[in-house]
């Protein structure tokens, strides 16, 4: 039996027909372009995402300043620790000072007083630790509801005093000796009084013996 010989394709058509499959899987933009699919892959392998920019020590402290006044001491407090740490001398002074008004400002918040003693006990450790504004604020509020109280008026004196503000020493401590004689006595052995007793005119209250006039 003979076999019948398969039909010769024309070896010219083969190179075109791989051509043709090959631009099938090829888009029309790669195409237009001249482009493989390979070279495609390639470019965007090569365009890897960049990590996004820290934020600089200004923005930081802008952030922390934002918060501040917002009375979110605790958040700005910790954003100023941040810009503490920045190249810019000027920044991380102001952030270092700010801090320090943030642990104020938390400590403020961290007490709650009620009574007239309590407002007194705590101006004492205030005066000794010379946050004087602060303690005059409390020794005002214990004095609102005991008037006559010679401890209150006797303390007042001793911030004012310690404040530079020698005319309300005197007038404070004048009034503390009138309700009770003997904190003339205690104020010339108090050490907190020893560096202003000398200044006029506290010293004629507290050494009336040694006054040419009145005071």
């Amino acid at each position: 039996m003979s076999l019948k010989k398969a039909p010769a394709v024309n070896s010219a058509q083969g190179p075109a027909i791989k051509r043709i499959a090959m631009q099938e899987f090829l888009n029309p933009k790669t195409r237009k372009e001249g482009k493989s699919p390979q070279g495609g892959r390639e470019a965007a392998g090569a365009a890897s995402p960049q990590p996004a920019r820290a934020p600089d020590q200004l923005e930081v402290f802008d952030s922390a300043i934002k918060l501040f006044h917002a009375k979110r001491f605790q958040e700005a407090r910790e954003r100023f620790l941040v810009s503490m740490r920045g190249d810019d001398r000027g920044i991380s002074h102001k952030s270092e000072l700010h801090v320090r008004m943030c642990d104020r400002r938390l400590e403020e918040q961290a007490v709650v007083v009620y009574t007239a003693d309590e407002h007194y006990d705590y101006a004492i450790p205030l005066i000794n630790e010379r946050k004087l504004p602060a303690a005059r604020q409390h020794l005002m509020k214990s004095l609102e509801d005991q008037p006559e109280a010679d401890h209150i008026y006797y303390a007042l004196a001793l911030c004012d005093g310690l404040s530079g503000d020698i005319p309300g020493a005197c007038e404070n401590l004048k009034r503390a000796i009138e309700i009770q004689p003997r904190n003339r006595f205690a104020a010339r052995q108090d050490a907190d009084f020893a560096g202003i007793a000398n200044q006029p005119p506290l010293d004629r209250l507290l050494f009336p013996e040694k006054a040419r006039g009145p005071y």
